[in-house]
């Protein structure tokens, strides 16, 4: 099987939820060819589940051109005479090795399933800074775990957030309970739509880390001289170890036990910059 994460049941999704994928995701998983170690055997799944599934295979190659040539060939390289039992085991196994991209569908079930939202005390984050009435941007907010949080205190939160499903969810939690001081953005880690300077506190959690120095660079570029750089993970329910890139890079950790009895690592550094230049 798949590395699981523990966060879904495959079978209580479609194959159809693939349908609300963006590009950037597609692009992903079918570079990586999901998240397991497998790799062979998830693209093979993924065959037989998108000749099963033309419009998924349909979307898929037109939401993401430059990966319609790899569409084409697994649904080519498929086998014709997969029954609906094959079919069903293949599109769970596809499901199951994104599952993160796959409960991003469902973003109100990620409170109760997924143990970084769970098991995390907000708490965790006011302990980092003081975010009373500063400019807070959430990078990669997700269903907005941080950004929530951090509107208790701040005067604005500006979440962004790259997944337009997580982008609605937090949205339309933001007008359910009246929240007047979130503003959701769409925007990726290291290319945020947002001037130099313009932020008290830049956060993220579990999104740093592709590209360590571009990503930082940009959070550092947002935010202002003084302010805070904080990445603050939620509890989980397995091993996490020291971040050494952050620690390398001049971060300030933060240890704590988590409710589920494992090691939590937080990071913060203050930002050390000359003011940008006005513009002319």
């Amino acid at each position: 099987m798949p590395l699981s994460l523990h966060w879904i049941d495959p079978e209580a999704y479609s194959f159809n939820s693939f349908l609300l994928l963006e590009r950037f995701q597609i692009r992903l998983m079918l570079r990586w060819g999901g998240w397991g170690d497998d790799k062979d055997k998830w693209r093979a799944c993924m065959g037989i589940a998108l000749k099963a599934n033309p419009a998924v295979a349909w979307y898929l190659a037109r939401r993401c051109p430059e990966c319609a040539p790899q569409v084409r060939e697994l649904v080519r390289s498929a086998p014709v005479d997969a029954d609906a039992r094959q079919v069903r085991k293949a599109e769970k196994y596809v499901l199951l090795g994104v599952e993160d991209f796959t409960i991003y569908t469902t973003p109100e079930e990620m409170a109760e399933h997924c143990d970084f939202i769970r098991g995390w005390d907000k708490q965790r984050l006011f302990e980092l800074a003081d975010l009373t009435g500063k400019t807070v941007l959430d990078v990669g907010a997700g269903s907005g775990r941080l950004a929530f949080a951090a509107a208790e205190k701040a005067a604005w939160v500006y979440a962004s957030e790259p997944v337009g499903t997580l982008r609605e969810f937090m949205r339309d939690k933001a007008q359910r309970q009246g929240i007047r001081n979130v503003r959701v953005l769409d925007g990726f880690a290291d290319a945020l739509p947002f001037p130099d300077d313009t932020f008290d506190v830049v956060m993220s959690g579990h999104v740093v880390g592709d590209d360590y120095d571009r990503e930082i660079a940009e959070l550092t570029r947002v935010c202002r001289p003084g302010g805070w750089l904080l990445d603050c993970p939620g509890d989980s329910e397995r091993d996490i170890t020291r971040n050494g890139e952050l620690l390398r890079r001049g971060w300030q950790e933060k240890y704590y036990v988590g409710s589920f009895g494992k090691d939590v690592f937080c990071y913060r550094k203050q930002v050390n910059k000359e003011p940008a230049a006005p513009a002319r």
